[in-house]
């Protein structure tokens, strides 16, 4: 089974946030492939279902960002689940609104959520797709940004971003990681 993860932030007024593009993303994958994410499971919302003929399970921590690890670390003991099956897709400042990266591996970057991931998992090692936000212009208030909600004029490019991701947790399904990066790393 693969499990994919959005990192969010919970309630109404996150929603639309720059922080919240990862659970854009998750709910792009549950509507196009009518799985609800409904059920209360460790700390977090899931949905299971098949993608391309494989079973999935959409997950969206309650826990917010900061504390993101928590939910997915209660997953992967509960569930007995393999990390090498988990995609985690979240926000990331470094890349430009509109474009995707993938990376099998690496540091936090400062992104408070898969640091908190990396510590609850001990590991670094795990499948992420990097939705870009974009950076602030100098001296704003990162956490104010990306607490914000895009600008009417960024709304193609984040959609672009998100049917990228979409794209690409679908091709994973089927291919290896490694072959989905080489796929999906052109932009």
């Amino acid at each position: 089974m693969k499990w994919i993860v959005g990192l969010g932030n919970p309630g109404a007024n996150y929603e639309q946030t720059r922080h919240n593009i990862g659970w854009l993303a998750l709910d792009k994958i549950a509507e196009q492939w009518g799985i609800p994410i409904t059920q209360s499971k460790c700390k977090g919302l899931v949905g299971e279902g098949k993608i391309e003929g494989t079973k999935v399970a959409l997950i969206k921590p309650l826990t917010y960002m900061n504390r993101s690890g928590e939910c997915v670390k209660a997953y992967l003991d509960y569930y007995k689940v393999n990390l090498s099956d988990m995609i985690v897709l979240y926000d990331d400042m470094d890349t430009a609104a509109g474009k995707v990266r993938l990376r099998l591996q690496g540091s936090s970057g400062g992104h408070n959520g898969i640091r908190s991931l990396i510590a609850h998992l001990g590991t670094e090692q795990f499948q992420r797709v990097r939705i870009g936000i974009s950076r602030p212009a100098a001296g704003a208030d990162i956490a104010q940004y990306v607490l914000s909600e895009f600008r009417k004029e960024e709304l193609p490019a984040v959609q672009l971003a998100i049917h990228q991701t979409a794209e690409a947790v679908q091709f994973a399904l089927t291919h290896s990681f490694e072959q989905t990066m080489a796929k999906f790393n052109v932009n």
